[in-house]
C-alpha cells in the first residue's frame, strides 16, 4: 500500500471513530491530493501527535498521529475550534514544523473544558 493510500484510510478511521467530522476529513483529504501534486516539497517520515488529556482523571481521550504533510490543514480547522491559537501563534507553529523542529511544540490547557492539548512533531 503506498503512503498516500495509508494516508487516506487513516483519515477515514478518523471520521470513523467520531475524532474528526467528514467535513474536516473532506479538507484534510483535498490537502493529500494537492500533496500528491507536490511530492518533492514533502516531508518524508515526519508525524505529528496531537494528544488531548482530561486534567481531573489525568486520562488521555484523544491520541492522533497525522503525517506532517496534512498539518497545515489540520492546525488551520484546530485554529477554529481554539481561537488562541491563530494569527501570528498559528505561522510560529506552522514555521516550527516545516523548518524540522521536533519534540513537543505546544502544550495549552483548557480549564474551562478541563483537558489539556499538547502536539509533538517525531
Amino acid at each position: 500500500m503506498t503512503i498516500l493510500n495509508e494516508e487516506r484510510n487513516r483519515i477515514l478511521e478518523l471520521v470513523e471513530l467520531g475524532q474528526i467530522t467528514a467535513s474536516q476529513a473532506a479538507d484534510l483529504l483535498d490537502a493529500l491530493s494537492s500533496e500528491r501534486e507536490r511530492p518533492a516539497e514533502r516531508v518524508r517520515g515526519r508525524l505529528v501527535r496531537i494528544r488531548v488529556t482530561d486534567l481531573p482523571s489525568n486520562r488521555q481521550k484523544v491520541n492522533v498521529t497525522i503525517p506532517v504533510s496534512l498539518i497545515n490543514v489540520g492546525l488551520r480547522l484546530g485554529a477554529r475550534l481554539a481561537p488562541q491559537l491563530s494569527g501570528s501563534a498559528l505561522e510560529d507553529l506552522l514555521h516550527a514544523i516545516e523548518s524540522g523542529v521536533t519534540g513537543r511544540l505546544l502544550e495549552w490547557q483548557d480549564l474551562e473544558e478541563g483537558e489539556r492539548i499538547e502536539l509533538f512533531v517525531e
